[in-house]
Order: C-alpha cells, then structure tokens, then sequence
C-alpha cells in the first residue's frame, strides 16, 4: 500500500458533489478538540480556525516543505480542514476523519465551508430547514458527508447553502465550525 496510490471513493454528497480522497499511505487518525485559541506567528489570524481547500488537488505532506513526503492528496475544491499551526508558507491542518499533516498557505482560503455529519453513518440524511428553528419548513434533506457554503451561524444553528440547496441546519450537525460558533 504504501508505494501505491490507492482511491478510497468516498462519496461524501449528492451524486452532483462528490468527495475523493487518495491515500498516499496512512497517517495517524487525531481526534483531538481544538485547544484554546491562540494567534498565528505567520498570518495573525486565530489558531486554531476553519478554512477551506482552494483547489481540486491539494498535497497534504508529513511536514512543512517540499523535502517532506505526501501523506494524502485530497481531491475536492472546498473542503474544510481546521488550521491547527502555521509557519511562513505552510499550514498544518486536520480533515474531518482526523487525519493530519502540512498543506502550501496558497492551497487554503477563507471560504467557509462544512460537511454534514461525516461521523454518522451514510445512509442516514439531514433536514435543512426555510429558518433557524426545528419547526420551520423543510426545504431540503442532505446526506452525510455533502459539503456547503456556511455563510451563518447564530451559535446554535448555521445558513448552509450549495448546488441545488440552501437553508438551515444546526450547528452540532456541521464539521468546519466550532460548537457555539458565531458569525455572519
């Protein structure tokens, strides 16, 4: 496994919006919740902080240069990863299964994004709703792993939106934003 790249196929959204992954060879899984809050030496912004992949292919390495080896090549414009250290041109970050390691600055934005639920399983799908309340309209159900534009969230639910959908989910739902997170 280790010298071959081997596709995992995980489709993490409507068959419009799908996720792949290569693996490289395998990292070590990190579950850790983020730590206090603390600023960049590089950027001055909070680490550590969701932000999103720029591109369609984006190397993650083992450590912060190109003398490193590519641990995943993840292959989705728009995924969150959380920025958990910085140095100069280089962002450790963590994906939603755990997975760490280092990224370019150039390959990340701050575009905010999240997935629905990647913990549970796949069949299982998530009302969005007309409002930010349980008892508003249901304007769409999304499965586990799709992957939206958050443009809100009040601390207890988000504004999500992508192709084909848009409304609001609650925030305990979402991996790319914090618990009690909020923002316009």
């Amino acid at each position: 496994m280790f010298g071959q790249l081997v596709r995992l196929g995980l489709v993490v959204a409507s068959a419009a919006t799908a996720l792949h992954f290569t693996k490289a060879r395998a990292a070590p899984a990190s579950a850790a919740a983020a730590p206090g809050v603390e600023i960049g030496s590089a950027t001055g912004l909070p680490v550590p902080r969701f932000v999103s992949l720029k591109f369609d292919r984006v190397n993650l390495r083992e450590g912060p240069s190109m003398d490193h080896p590519t641990l995943w090549v993840f292959e989705r414009k728009a995924l969150p990863v959380e920025v958990t250290a910085e140095s100069e041109m280089w962002r450790r970050v963590r994906a939603s299964d755990g997975v760490t390691g280092w990224v370019l600055n150039a390959s990340i934005a701050g575009r905010r994004t999240a997935i629905v639920a990647p913990w549970k399983p796949k069949a299982d799908a998530y009302p969005i709703y007309s409002g930010p309340n349980g008892k508003d309209a249901v304007v769409a159900r999304l499965q586990v792993g799709v992957i939206g534009d958050v443009t809100h969230c009040d601390g207890k639910w988000c504004r999500i939106a992508g192709k084909g959908f848009a409304g609001d989910i609650p925030q305990d739902e979402l991996w790319g934003v914090y618990p009690n997170e909020k923002f316009d």
